[in-house]
């Protein structure tokens, strides 16, 4: 990161405050406002973008901005299973989750990711609770019924995997009216008490949904949606998203964090932008700046 942080030294104080003082719209827009960040990727094992990604929620906080971080671990749930001698098996692009996998995912999720997280940002100066969907009875869930996407007469058991009956979003409420900066992992709770896996975008779209979130947004490793060409998409509506995953160009990993993104946008949230977490300090360019930064979804 030395690279970008170099130069920074050299502006000027009156560049300083000229910048800062383009950021106070902004700041002043979305004062007590919540915005949901869901953080992946790059972001989330590059150590020099991991700081910046915390000063940065540390920064929204301490304007008055009210951030709610919700994480994935992907990667290192895959890399304890092959310490543990377990491969991973996926239907179409959902990790088969039986118990002993689950036990996994928690200790992953709800331990090592969590706390590395909440960590980092006490550390910038902020005050993390780490929170899975248990705390507070938050994310209700039952096993998801995925059909077969060539016939849908065939269903696959998946496990433990959750789609989520309902959010009660009262314990992050309660934390963010008392300066503290959630952090969610995604796993719910059934009516028998078992755990369940959910998809990390999903949760955080539909936690945007509850809490009326004024922005979505989520940290990809691309700089947005792109075209066949690799050229981005600023914005995107509904009928042009259908479109997209009719010819293929929106496949894979991008469908649930597209389809998370839409119900978010037509459910109320403001704004969905999908950003490149790959960029130093990709929330405050989003959030405190002008240009068009990613991909903005729109509900219509």
């Amino acid at each position: 990161m030395s690279s970008n942080t170099a130069p920074l030294a050299q502006i000027a104080p009156r560049d300083k405050a000229e910048i800062l003082a383009q950021a106070l719209p902004y700041i002043r827009k979305y004062h007590g406002k919540t915005m949901v960040i869901k953080y992946g990727g790059n972001a989330m094992t590059d150590p020099a973008l991991q700081a910046a990604f915390a000063e940065d929620v540390v920064m929204l906080k301490l304007v008055g901005i009210n951030p709610v971080v919700v994480h994935g671990g992907g990667p290192q749930i895959e890399t304890l299973l092959q310490r543990l001698g377990k491969k991973g098996e996926f239907i179409q692009g959902m990790r088969v989750t039986d118990p002993e996998t689950m036990e996994v995912v928690e200790w992953v999720l709800a331990g090592e990711v969590q706390q590395d997280i909440v960590g980092l940002i006490n550390r910038a100066g902020g005050k993390a609770v780490g929170l899975t969907g248990r705390d507070g009875g938050m994310i209700r869930a039952r096993k998801l019924r995925m059909l077969d996407q060539k016939d849908p007469s065939v269903e696959h058991d998946v496990g433990q995997v959750g789609d989520i009956v309902s959010i009660d979003p009262s314990v992050v409420k309660a934390l963010q009216d008392d300066a503290f900066i959630p952090v969610v992992s995604p796993i719910g709770f059934g009516e028998h008490n078992e755990s369940y896996n959910i998809n990390a975008d999903v949760v955080a779209a539909k936690l945007a949904t509850t809490l009326q979130a004024e922005k979505l947004l989520m940290l990809t490793n691309i700089p947005g949606v792109l075209d066949k060409q690799g050229k981005l998409f600023t914005e995107l509506s509904m009928r042009r998203i259908d479109e997209l995953c009719q010819d293929g160009t929106i496949s894979g990993g991008m469908i649930p964090k597209i389809a998370g993104a839409l119900d978010a946008a037509k459910s109320g949230v403001n704004a969905v932008h999908i950003i490149d977490g790959r960029v130093p300090h990709a929330l405050l360019l989003e959030i405190l700046g002008d240009q068009p930064f990613g991909t903005m979804i729109r509900s219509h």
